[in-house]
């Protein structure tokens, strides 16, 4: 158990540090027009290697939470905590430091987050409400790798259409409808591949290979879709399309079976404050983009800061939050 325990920590450190990546690079991804094709393609390359840090989060959940052990009293409230002081500091931000009208995003709380990042808020309740119901079998690596093909990539709506002297046979029409059915998969996944005997050289380099593929083919194919419509397009970036899918999975077998020996120490900070630093980041994000303290014109270094300027400043909200909030409930 205790080898389990540390890639989960591994795992939650490095998605957590995709997730700041993501919202770093986003300012370049959305603004193609403005920004160097160089700036363009290395945020693409940057923000599509990062596309699976949402979904190792629900893997994580899920393996937590899809066993023996389900979602108590004390995680219901303590999202519950979370949604509500992460959106009461999203508010005072908006409210003092924005121009955004901070009575609509108050208006519509029930309806979607006050501040965008707040969303998975909203979503992990489903795995907690599911997980009393769900108990994961231990079963062999040939269902799950025919699951994964089915409804990952064969029956996923999100796989670009293809079509055949005008039929499409491609991806089948299996009634799926909606993220969420791909988030619960995503925790159900999560808890039994976590109980697979996959510590095995070849199973890695597959795993790497896998992902770095992925990886090669989200960018590309966005960058595609760039030159096709003229403007950015997510088509390859959603959290629940195929090639993202498979790059979590093989990106959660890699680290369990790499990083499964002991906690790496940067890592373990990074885990141990996740969710101060989810609440806060985007919030820096957001205020260093919107107040001149970038430097666009030379967006390596431009990146870096952010990134890093982000991750500091959300680290040591967290630190501090985390001596007033003795019992950790949003920290």
């Amino acid at each position: 158990m205790e080898q389990k325990i540390n890639w989960i920590d591994n795992l939650r450190g490095i998605a957590c540090l995709m997730v700041v990546m993501i919202h770093t690079t986003t300012w370049y991804i959305t603004n193609a027009n403005i920004v160097t094709p160089f700036s363009w393609d290395l945020s693409n390359v940057l923000n599509s290697a990062s596309r699976v840090s949402v979904p190792l989060f629900f893997m994580i959940s899920g393996y937590l939470f899809f066993g023996e052990r389900s979602a108590q009293q004390r995680h219901f409230l303590r999202i519950a905590t979370c949604l509500f002081f992460y959106s009461v500091v999203a508010l005072i931000y908006i409210k003092v430091l924005t121009p955004i009208n901070a009575g609509l995003s108050l208006r519509y709380i029930l309806q979607k987050p006050v501040f965008y990042h707040l969303w998975f808020f909203f979503a992990i309740i489903v795995i907690y409400l599911l997980s009393p119901l769900i108990q994961v079998k231990k079963v062999n690596a040939t269902v799950i790798l025919g699951l994964m093909v089915l409804l990952g990539v064969i029956a996923n709506p999100n796989t670009v259409p293809q079509t055949l002297d005008g039929v499409k046979w491609l991806p089948i029409n299996l009634y799926i409808r909606g993220d969420t059915f791909y988030y619960v998969l995503y925790g159900l996944l999560g808890r039994a591949i976590g109980m697979l005997e996959t510590d095995k050289r070849w199973i890695s380099g597959l795993a790497a290979g896998l992902f770095a593929l992925c990886i090669f083919s989200i960018s590309t194919g966005t960058r595609h879709q760039l030159e096709v419509n003229g403007n950015f397009a997510d088509t390859f970036y959603v959290y629940c399309g195929p090639l993202v899918f498979i790059a979590a999975i093989s990106l959660l077998v890699l680290v369990k079976n790499c990083l499964n020996g002991r906690p790496l120490p940067g890592l373990t900070l990074i885990s141990q404050h996740s969710l101060g630093i989810y609440g806060f980041h985007a919030l820096i994000i957001h205020f260093l983009r919107t107040h001149g303290y970038q430097i666009t014109s030379s967006p390596v270094l431009d990146i870096m800061w952010i990134f890093g300027a982000t991750l500091a400043g959300s680290l040591l909200l967290s630190m501090a939050l985390q001596r007033i909030d003795t019992r950790k409930m949003v920290s």
